[in-house]
């Protein structure tokens, strides 16, 4: 067994280095010293998990991690640009409730989408200059429409990038399954494992995710670019067998108006969710940010509109309709290419890409999250970067969070499309709003013209947020609506209670100035006279002031407790033992008394709890955890410094 290294208080003082005393207790500044050498290995499973994630970074190691605009495209992009998996499929579904006749629609509510489109990146390449520390909607909204309207840009935010999450890894399981569909079974396996992978991936850091999934990037563009050509020049199976039972009604059930066409319309718009995340994620581009930030919303703003055209052409082309266990994009892939290997491969490759879509989120929510963090909406442990120089917190939870939306939708992208664009739709809002008022308030160059857009885009995206509560509200719209209320009611909570203690800590409120206290008193808690014991009462007596040890005697101890009295005499270690009487089997009950009633006494009280620290963690589940409880009553129910000194044991 072996103690930590502690610093004796007798030990010479550096050149250059001040001594200070105040009741005996002598302390020296920090010196450079030695290296600190490394500690345990710690258990296998604690080696894998290095392993996988990676070594620690530096500080400065933090640009490794930024993007190149072609990057930024898998990074933040990877979301709109595969919502054409599910934007013309959720256009279809709602259409073909009113039967056959209705899908003539489809393409002229797609170039709407793709006129919103244009708009919403112009509108988020200025929100990219004018906000260049990221944040979006949120950091608009906070500038310019307040702390209410802030709070509603991030829960919106919040809930869209959970959703994000979950949609793009259901809809890339849907289409292997539509390829594969003796896979059907297993859809929520699925869902998991590539669930398990991104987020493995994003702790890592978001440039590794980057990095990674780039040549997939690459391989969905080109080959669904490549499927849209050969669709429109000539086709190689234009009559292709269609599993799958068709989902057009037969009988014309709704009458096509303004209403059903303003219904497709919203839920066509889930393709353009993503758009903002280049917004968000500023910072994580090279320098120059900004420059390079405005590429990648270009870049993302004309493939994806090339694409969302092509299909729409195609889908008009070719009669394609919404059917059981084939998705619209499957089809069209199909009577374009024919179910030939270029299908499959096609298909395989865009199963992948929508999984890794979910990275859009995982840039996005860990950053926003720290900018909430910072100012104080969310815990301040959202805004600490990890050892891979990653907001880790914001990406556990936010894999968490999803994880629980695909095992309670089963995996199903048609349930979880009605939930989806409330919220992104929300901050495209908010943010364009805002947007209006910087450019009023500050007269930039062009500013009515730009303003005049995003008065433009704010009212196109209002309009179609409430088309979509009303028109989804029955079919889970009304779950977004109360979620994004309660997540606002947590932000203000916890603001609360950081400004609470924000005032009671606010040392320049009064003129109280640290003042030495010379009634110390050390108590050190004991179950034996061990060599726990001795180091840990060796550690204390370098304090100074007053040394005790406590150990608490059960009822039923018998001759235990003479018997502790005894050893303790024949060892006598230089400091008294005080033995405390219970009626009941607790030692943390006692021992919160007597420190209790020494702080009454006027004492300042220091407790040093030793603990057994073993280097595997199956063997640190064999100890009782008596010092973990102990602290923890001590710090909730008293004033009193409690420290902990581990022994390490060589297991």
């Amino acid at each position: 067994m072996k103690r930590n290294p502690t610093k004796s208080t007798g030990s010479p003082v550096p050149p250059g280095h001040t001594r200070y005393t105040s009741c005996g207790i002598a302390a020296a500044a920090d010196s450079a010293g030695p290296p600190v050498p490394p500690g345990p290995t710690g258990s296998k499973v604690t080696r894998i998990w290095k392993i996988l994630v990676g070594p620690p970074l530096r500080a400065d190691q933090v640009t490794s991690e930024e993007l190149s605009p072609v990057e930024g495209l898998p990074a933040l992009s990877l979301d709109a640009l595969t919502s054409v998996a599910y934007g013309p499929q959720a256009i279809a579904l709602v259409l073909a409730g009113a039967g056959a006749v209705a899908l003539k629609f489809a393409l002229p509510i797609t170039i709407a989408i793709v006129v919103l489109l244009a708009l919403l990146v112009s509108s988020y390449r200025q929100v990219i200059e004018g906000f260049p520390q990221g944040g979006g909607a949120y950091a608009v909204s906070r500038a310019h429409l307040g702390a209410g309207f802030s709070r509603l840009a991030a829960a919106s935010l919040i809930v869209d990038y959970t959703l994000t999450v979950a949609v793009s890894i259901a809809a890339g399981v849907a289409g292997l399954v539509s390829a594969f569909q003796p896979l059907a079974p297993y859809t929520v396996l699925l869902c998991l494992a590539m669930l398990a992978i991104i987020t493995l991936l994003n702790l890592r850091g978001l440039g590794d995710s980057a990095r990674a999934f780039l040549l997939p990037t690459a391989a969905f563009i080109v080959g669904l670019l490549a499927v849209i050509v050969v669709g429109i020049i000539h086709p190689i199976a234009p009559h292709v067998y269609q599993p799958g039972k068709s989902l057009v009604a037969t009988h014309a059930l709704q009458v096509i108006g303004v209403l059903l066409i303003l219904k497709a319309f919203s839920s066509g718009c889930s393709a353009l969710t993503g758009v903002e995340a280049i917004a968000n994620g500023v910072p994580l581009f090279e320098q120059p940010r900004v420059r390079r930030a405005k590429q990648t919303e270009l870049l993302l703003g004309v493939i994806l509109a090339v694409m969302l055209l092509g299909l729409g052409v195609l889908i008009a082309h070719f009669h394609v309709a919404p059917r059981m266990h084939d998705t619209v994009l499957s089809q069209v892939m199909a009577i374009s290419v024919g179910r030939t290997w270029a299908y499959y491969t096609v298909t395989i490759s865009i199963t992948i890409v929508l999984g890794m879509a979910a990275n859009t989120s995982f840039g996005g929510l860990p950053i926003l999250a720290s900018l909430l963090a910072r100012d104080n909406y969310l815990p301040h442990l959202f805004s600490m970067r990890g050892d891979r120089l990653v907001y880790t917190k914001g990406v556990w939870v936010l894999a968490v969070l999803s994880g629980l939306i695909l095992v309670v939708v089963s995996g199903n992208t048609d349930t979880l499309i009605p939930l989806f664009a409330i919220g992104v739709f929300t901050g495209f809002t908010l943010a364009q709003a805002g947007m209006v008022i910087h450019w009023r308030s500050n007269h930039a160059p062009g500013w009515r013209w730009r303003a005049m857009l995003n008065a433009v885009g704010a009212t196109v995206t209002g309009l179609a947020t409430l088309v979509f509560v009303f028109s989804k509200f029955v079919a889970g719209a009304w779950i977004v609506v109360i979620a994004i209320p309660a997540i606002m009611l947590l932000f203000q909570h916890v603001h609360r209670y950081y400004a609470a203690v924000g005032k009671e800590l606010d040392i320049f409120g009064s003129t109280n100035v640290p003042v030495p206290h010379c009634d110390l008193l050390v108590l050190v808690p004991i179950t034996g006279i061990t060599q726990l014991s001795r180091a840990t009462i060796s550690q204390a007596m370098t304090f100074g002031g007053e040394v005790v040890a406590v150990h608490v005697a059960f009822p039923d101890a018998g001759s235990e407790e003479e018997e502790m009295r005894k050893r303790w005499e024949r060892w006598n270690p230089g400091v008294p033992l005080v033995m405390l009487q219970t009626r009941y089997h607790s030692v943390v009950r006692p021992i919160t008394r007597y420190v209790l009633q020494a702080i009454h006494d006027g004492k300042d009280v220091v407790v040093l709890i030793g603990e057994m620290e073993p280097r595997l963690l199956r063997h640190r589940l064999l100890h009782n955890q008596m010092g973990t409880v102990l602290s923890m009553s001590l710090r909730r129910h008293t004033d009193a410094t409690v420290a902990i000194l581990p022994m390490h044991v060589n297991d």
